[in-house]
């Protein structure tokens, strides 16, 4: 008979997740949603002095139909006041994720280095080689702000000048059949990659 053995240090880490968990469920990745936001990922890692959740390997957060992956997604709630002067974990405040970085809704494909959710703000920045695609349609930059209630976006650049390599670039393609195209599908996850 084999018999599961869990050390209390495992117990104590999952009930110090616990207590940052139910923020993460006010992250706004889909456009105007109150779905919960589903997290998974290799390994898990909480430094619940920081109110730090590490998501390592192929990370990766779903809201309804909006997806937010990576290879490391940091969730940070807000420090606030504890009992007797000390600290805890309060709402979420942002998240990061690193590494082969894809934030994908039914209608768009953003890839980058390095992105930026900020629950107060609302805004998902995504930094680096940053790619859109909407359809057959795709924009690149180096930074890409996103209103995630609104789904307003602005493509910036630190290139300036007509004829410079680097600057904000779009091909848009006219549509011959008056229905917009398919988004195109994030590439497929390869493990240790």
């Amino acid at each position: 008979m084999n018999r599961l053995t869990v050390p209390f240090a495992l117990l104590m880490a999952a009930s110090s997740f616990a207590s940052l968990a139910p923020s993460v469920a006010r992250a706004q990745l889909a456009a105007s949603s109150h779905a919960p936001v589903d997290v998974t990922a290799d390994q898990l890692e909480v430094q619940n002095a920081q109110c730090l959740a590490i998501w390592r390997g192929d990370a990766e957060a779903l809201q309804e139909t909006s997806r937010l992956r990576a290879n490391t997604i940091n969730i940070y709630n807000k420090v606030t006041g504890g009992k007797a002067g000390g600290s805890s974990c309060g709402p979420l405040d942002r998240m990061e994720a690193d590494g082969a970085v894809y934030y994908v809704t039914p209608s768009q494909v953003v890839k980058g280095d390095h992105a930026v959710y900020s629950a107060d703000a609302k805004t998902i920045v995504v930094t680096g080689q940053v790619v859109a695609a909407q359809g057959k349609n795709v924009i690149a930059g180096t930074r890409l702000i996103i209103n995630s209630d609104t789904g307003q976006a602005t493509m910036v650049s630190d290139v300036k000048g007509r004829g410079q390599s680097g600057r904000v670039r779009g091909v848009f393609y006219q549509d011959q059949t008056g229905q917009s195209t398919a988004p195109v599908p994030p590439p497929p996850r390869r493990h240790g990659a």
